[in-house]
């Protein structure tokens, strides 16, 4: 069994995945990481048809699962068509006005080259590089020209090349590495593809029955920050977003075993889009959302100056609070210790102040 790694060991993890390139459908270097992390700590991971890894402790416990999942993509073109010209497609949400000038590294075998959009049509997601790149495949993937993750320079802040959502699945191993050497059978992570394209992976998860039959979901995001919602406020229970409200009684609960256990947390909709819950709550599962505030969302800053025409779009790392990293494992590591351990005190609170004021409607 491997020692239990420290909060430096978890930084260390966190600041190596979110600097590994990723786009839907070209997760391969996370995956690699993954495989080759997990039996160091003592961990499986077997993968799905559709190639998400479920990670989860050798020896597996017979009481009722609790899965966190994070997706392994992050927003980046990836190359379509070589020859004459380079086509490249965009994968995930970035606003077109960031194209125009955006600083790229065409990422291949033999390393990373600095290339250029030469056009980009926003209406289709496609673009297509100078002829300044050199040997180019099909499948390689073209990101933003960033420097590697800088830990903790800002004081509490990390900054790095993909947040979203690398700093979730950080957070997730991190707590199962916890987890599983304290002998903690029962909780297991699923790191899905593609989720930036509309989250099919957690949707073929759904449809291939990756997930432990009874499984209950902690759906990880990294989330816009918003002046309700701040970078430095804590990790957030998310009781929905855009599209669905998550499982009450499991949202209840996790926000109960915060309290407990005296993590600071922030409890919000964050309704500025879709994510994974969304999707396991909708196809049978008992799902809630945990998510990190973010800088600089999809690496876009500001994007509300930038389509109010306020602002020249600029694109930049994401960042994400490492008080609110750590306050995430511990609260992963928490829930799922307690989350059995009974069920949401609000019933009895409500009978109790219904006992304490009913003379009021004699």
């Amino acid at each position: 069994m491997a020692r239990v790694a420290s909060r430096a060991s978890h930084r260390r993890w966190l600041s190596d995945l979110t600097d590994l390139p990723t786009a839907s459908g070209r997760e391969s270097a996370v995956q690699a990481w993954v495989r080759a992390w997990a039996p160091k700590r003592g961990l499986s991971v077997s993968d799905d048809q559709a190639g998400n890894l479920l990670v989860h402790p050798a020896a597996r416990s017979r009481k009722r699962p609790v899965v966190a999942v994070a997706h392994m993509d992050h927003p980046a073109l990836v190359v379509r068509r070589t020859g004459a010209r380079t086509e490249v497609e965009l994968r995930g949400g970035v606003h077109p006005d960031y194209m125009a000038k955006a600083r790229l590294q065409l990422e291949t075998a033999t390393g990373p080259r600095p290339v250029r959009l030469d056009e980009f049509d926003a209406t289709t997601s496609r673009g297509w590089l100078d002829g300044s790149h050199g040997e180019v495949a099909v499948g390689d993937i073209v990101r933003w020209a960033f420097p590697p993750a800088s830990l903790g320079v800002e004081g509490d802040r990390l900054r790095a090349r993909a947040c979203d959502d690398l700093a979730g699945a950080a957070a997730a191993l991190s707590a199962l590495d916890r987890l599983a050497s304290a002998g903690v059978g029962h909780f297991a992570v699923l790191l899905t593809r593609a989720e930036e394209v509309g989250f099919v992976g957690a949707i073929a998860a759904c449809e291939l029955k990756t997930l432990p039959a009874g499984a209950r979901v902690l759906s990880i995001e990294c989330s816009r920050q918003s002046t309700d919602a701040p970078v430095g406020g804590g990790p957030i229970v998310r009781v929905g977003d855009a599209s669905s409200v998550f499982t009450s009684e499991l949202t209840n609960r996790v926000s109960e075993t915060a309290r407990s256990a005296q993590i600071p947390h922030q409890r919000k909709l964050m309704s500025g889009g879709s994510c994974e819950a969304t999707a396991f709550a909708a196809l049978g599962y008992e799902a809630t959302g945990l998510c990190l505030a973010l800088d600089n969302y999809h690496n876009m800053v500001d994007i509300d100056g930038v389509r109010s025409g306020n602002r020249q779009a600029r694109l930049a790392p994401e960042a994400i609070s490492l008080s609110d990293f750590h306050g995430l494992v511990d609260l992963l590591e928490a829930v799922a210790r307690d989350l059995d351990s009974g069920k949401s005190q609000l019933p009895k609170r409500l009978r109790s102040l219904y006992s304490k004021q009913r003379h009021l409607l004699v």
